[in-house]
């Protein structure tokens, strides 16, 4: 059984990518994966320090929820990345998440990585910007890292509205056809 680790970098319960975090597990879920998400904005994690220590130690001095964080990632078999879009990036939380993942950032390969991002823009184009930072992390740090599917959840300003656009049936169908390949 393939386990399946969500990572949501909204800051609001029940926000519009945290909403398309849920279809996808439930999709998922109904294909017969295990699947965990994890709501970054309920754990502790500091911002990176550019201390450089864990560059040797593979350890981060800093004693939060990132630890155990990490340690699901390098478990896991699919990896679901998802942020709201602010100003044409991800959202701080997100960010920071990424930042904190270089103690064992060469632990996480061979996975396969879908990407959850929405915005109150009408253009998916716009959101291309962040899909670029994702990729840098996931295609030029990860070893083996596969881009297996986005979406692009667009005009989705107040928290809900992104059921009532196309990305909502998406996110479930994407997360059943993840299990449909691969649980």
């Amino acid at each position: 059984m393939k386990h399946i680790l969500i990572i949501s970098a909204s800051p609001r319960k029940n926000g519009n990518s945290e909403i398309l975090c849920d279809r996808f597990a439930n999709g998922a879920l109904e294909s017969g994966c295990k699947v965990e998400k994890v709501f970054l904005a309920s754990k502790n994690i500091g911002y990176c320090r550019g201390c450089g220590v864990c560059n040797s130690t593979r350890q981060c001095v800093q004693r939060d929820d990132m630890e155990e964080i990490l340690a699901k990632m390098v478990s896991a078999d699919v990896i679901v990345l998802a942020t709201p879009v602010y100003f044409y990036s991800m959202d701080g939380q997100m960010k920071t998440f990424i930042d904190r993942t270089v103690p064992r950032y060469t632990e996480i390969r061979n996975k396969d990585f879908y990407f959850i991002m929405t915005a109150a823009d009408t253009e998916k184009e716009n959101l291309e910007r962040t899909m670029e930072a994702f990729r840098g992390f996931t295609e030029d740090c990860l070893d083996g890292a596969r881009e297996a599917g986005i979406i692009y959840g667009t005009r989705a300003w107040q928290a809900g509205e992104i059921r009532a656009t196309d990305a909502y049936d998406e996110a479930y169908e994407m997360g059943k056809s993840v299990g449909l390949l691969n649980c």
